[in-house]
């Protein structure tokens, strides 16, 4: 039985959309896949998305960046917590060998490595000498680059921007999913196309729950009922800004919104405002709700861009500044789905309506298909089988 270990950065939840996919189509070609996940991101969130029967050591093996909120990079911070991490670069990827080697909890070193997306464990399975995979749509090195390329900086910036890239390269292939950062300093790439969960659409089983077909408020209007829904990913929103008993009440509309956003509101908004409710307690899979509404709000970031344009749902969202993977990723919605952009603060205030409007007006262009995951998958069940896996094709 051949062991993959996957590591998944718990920098948002874009990589596990991303990771999961990917893993299911493995499992199907390789079913005695013995597997074990490294992540710091939440196991309940883990468990929901990828497929069941991995052994799980929550364990941090990058920070991606330290994010200020979910569209702002700390600079500082970032800067601050990169030197450190490479203070003693050499000792660092050795402890790390070592590591994969003697896994905790009697885990067997793996046959195979796949990151997503830190380079640590990249580097580490090279001086172990375990096969390594990258996946992503962005890698760690190019952002770092983005980020800190002013002149001031390429003194510290530039040693610690080789060493990620060196890790980088050190992997067999980097699988490139489709929209992805150009990565032209990483010669072995593998591109395939976009990974993305297909949901179910079920509207009127959401409406129903949401009370659209027992209100009057749908008879009241002869616009049509209109079911949007907010997500920001993985990163906490700051609370602050928000004004949720100030956005716009339409007959007929349900928002949806984080249980964080909702709770920011008295007794009596919520009270006030039944049209406003939170989408976690309805414990519906994220995929399904995504194919099930007329909208999403939110930010530029793989997994919701690549379920948004894949389940053929309409998209606003506001830039991200300074993150140079979004000028991949809106081009890409553009051209597949239907999408708009937005102000930042029209997330806050909910000043939305007339944009709505313009992004519903837009032909619907056939969606495009999720078909990354079984490409990638293809290439790690062929490494796998040179490690002796029986594959069951």
């Amino acid at each position: 039985m051949a062991h993959l270990l996957v590591t998944i950065t718990g920098h948002g939840f874009g990589h596990i959309a991303q990771t999961g996919p990917v893993l299911a189509a493995l499992r199907q070609r390789c079913p005695d896949l013995r597997l074990t996940v490294v992540s710091s991101a939440p196991e309940a969130t883990l468990r929901q998305r990828l497929p069941e029967g991995f052994t799980l050591i929550p364990r941090a093996l990058d920070f991606g960046f330290v994010m200020a909120d979910p569209f702002r990079i700390d600079i500082p911070a970032s800067a601050a917590a990169y030197r450190e991490f490479h203070a003693d670069w050499d000792a660092r990827v050795a402890a790390a060998a070592d590591w994969l080697r003697h896994l905790p909890g009697g885990v067997p070193a793996p046959d195979l490595v796949l990151s997503n997306v830190a380079y640590l464990p990249l580097a580490a399975a090279a001086r172990a000498g375990i096969p390594a995979y990258a996946m992503s749509s962005l890698n760690w090195a190019d952002l770092f680059a983005a980020t800190f390329a002013a002149p001031t900086e390429a003194a510290w910036a530039a040693p610690i921007h080789a060493q990620m890239r060196a890790a980088y390269r050190s992997a067999r292939a980097f699988l490139q999913l489709t929209p992805a950062m150009p990565m032209a300093d990483l010669d072995r790439r593998i591109v395939v196309g976009p990974v993305a969960r297909l949901g179910q659409p079920r509207r009127d089983e959401l409406a129903g729950l949401l009370g659209l077909h027992r209100g009057s408020d749908t008879a009241a209007s002869a616009a049509p009922a209109r079911i949007v829904l907010a997500a920001l990913g993985g990163i906490a929103l700051p609370t602050g800004p928000l004004r949720l008993a100030e956005w716009p009440q339409c007959p007929g509309w349900r928002w949806l919104v984080p249980q964080r956003w909702r709770e920011t509101m008295t007794p009596a908004e919520r009270a006030a405002r039944p049209d406003i409710a939170a989408f976690e307690p309805l414990g519906w899979d994220f995929t399904d709700l995504l194919a099930s509404v007329d909208a999403v709000l939110g930010k530029p970031g793989y997994g919701t861009f690549a379920e948004a344009g894949c389940n053929g749902t309409p998209m606003l969202y506001a830039r991200r500044p300074g993150w140079a993977e979004q000028d991949a990723l809106i081009p890409w919605l553009a051209a597949h789905g239907r999408c708009r952009e937005i102000a930042e603060e029209q997330l806050f205030t909910g000043n939305v309506l007339a944009d709505l409007a313009a992004l519903w007006a837009k032909p619907a262009p056939p969606p495009p298909a999720p078909d990354g995951a079984a490409q990638a998958a293809a290439v790690l069940a062929e490494t796998l089988a040179d490690a002796g896996e029986p594959q069951g094709r």
